[in-house]
């Protein structure tokens, strides 16, 4: 009967090591909505949380620049916050000193300001940015990341070949799984989609404790940046006390819109 039941859940715990389906990464198409949408809510949008004038630095995603978070900056600029752009040219992953430089431009914020600084990361800007916490903990406020392929397999993403050729880094270098699974000491949010064509949802599910949880949105991979719902989830994280963070609050409205992925319904695909 042991060996049934470890039969019987062995899919289970392979499914999360699985790139998402190439129909997932079909309606990937979808996108262009979810800009489209951002255009259409623009109103609305601002009247998000708003900010107390910290300064918040914006990452982008693999192979993209900060044309790519324009929106999200401009947004986080109207709600009052210090939005700044990476200007580093495209995300080719940690090569060419990239680390180092952010490092420095972290510090060079937090002095220009005198406050700690929230990183914002979308998919690889984000897993740089849980590291680049775990590095400058006194200097960074918090980090809220964007479907980022934070654990798991290192291959259960379509973008992984691309990773290796722009970074000249094997995804499953051992150096870089182990830089994966140090959780920063600061407030942590990731935002992921089951729907995501790119990294599989369970890659970005990070352990909750009191300063970290996960927000599940509908989004796809590439419209991330640009959705409504996750402008506003992240509108509300960032405008959390730095002394008093608190989880994010899914009652009322928000129960439609926002999900539990380490809710019952989705233990059974997360267990291990």
């Amino acid at each position: 009967m042991k060996k049934a039941a470890n039969r019987r859940t062995r899919p289970d715990a392979h499914a999360k090591m699985r790139a998402p389906s190439a129909l997932l990464l079909a309606m990937e198409s979808r996108a262009f909505l979810e800009w489209t949408a951002c255009i259409a809510t623009w109103p609305l949008l601002g009247c998000a949380a708003k900010g107390d004038g910290h300064p918040v630095l914006v990452l982008p995603g693999l192979t993209a620049g900060d044309a790519s978070t324009w929106p999200l900056r401009r947004f986080l600029e109207g709600l009052g916050y210090a939005a700044y752009p990476w200007e580093l040219g495209l995300n080719c992953g940690p090569r060419d000193g990239v680390v180092r430089k952010l490092l420095a431009r972290i510090r060079s914020i937090h002095r220009e300001h005198g406050r700690k600084v929230s990183l914002v990361g979308w998919s690889l800007g984000g897993a740089m940015a849980r590291a680049l916490a775990v590095r400058e903990p006194l200097r960074v406020r918090s980090v809220t990341t964007l479907g980022s392929p934070l654990g798991g397999h290192p291959k259960a993403s379509n973008a992984w070949r691309l990773f290796e050729l722009v970074s000249g880094v094997r995804a499953d270098d051992p150096r870089l799984r182990a830089l994966m699974r140090r959780h920063p000491p600061v407030p942590t949010t990731s935002i992921l989609s089951k729907t995501d064509g790119i990294v599989s949802w369970p890659m970005s599910v990070i352990p909750q404790n009191e300063k970290s949880e996960n927000i599940e949105v509908s989004a796809s991979h590439f419209g991330m940046g640009a959705n409504p719902a996750v402008l506003w989830a992240i509108a509300d994280r960032l405008s959390q006390p730095e002394d008093n963070w608190r989880p994010f609050d899914r009652s009322g409205w928000r129960a439609l819109v926002y999900g539990d992925p380490q809710g019952a319904d989705n233990a059974r695909l997360l267990a291990t």
